[in-house]
């Protein structure tokens, strides 16, 4: 294991670094770079995102690229569930739009198990789609991370 195989915050978690390993997640997605993303995974990371079920960076890779050409002007925002040991739950909205300019807002649910680097070995994921007027959206910063003024999803009532 190198320094950059590990992913401070590491387990056992507290409300903070729980609260800081969700945000550094949100940044990542963000960012919208599939390859970036899977480093925070380990190598075999198993993953279920709705009904698709991946293992390995590679497969989250292909997973996250197909993900991004299909969901345009992405933007995330995670926040803390619950926490304990080396586990994590987040609930999560997201904003996309297709390439006919409808928009939707995903929300959903995840599960994460972390090994002791860091590295994210179990994800489990749940998620709705709803369909939204481009006037219902709430996600307007610049594409990228979410500046750190804008509010989360309890402060926008979701």
């Amino acid at each position: 294991m190198t320094e950059s195989e590990s992913r401070p915050p590491l387990p056992p978690f507290t409300h903070e670094s729980a609260t800081l390993k969700v945000r550094l997640a949100e940044d990542g997605w963000n960012s919208r770079d599939p390859a970036r993303v899977a480093l925070a995974y380990t190598a075999a990371s198993c993953w279920r995102n709705r009904a698709e079920f991946v293992t390995g960076r590679e497969a989250i890779v292909g997973l996250l690229t197909r993900k991004w050409v299909r969901e345009l002007d992405y933007r995330l925002i995670k926040e803390l569930w619950a926490f304990g040991g080396n586990r994590i739950a987040v609930r999560f909205a997201y904003e996309w739009r297709d390439d006919a300019g409808n928009w939707f807002r995903s929300y959903g649910n995840e599960n994460w198990e972390f090994d002791q680097h860091g590295l994210m070995a179990l994800r489990h994921a749940s998620i709705n789609d709803l369909p939204i007027p481009e006037q219902e959206r709430k996600f307007h910063w610049p594409l990228g991370r979410r500046p750190d003024d804008h509010p989360g999803l309890s402060a926008l009532g979701l």
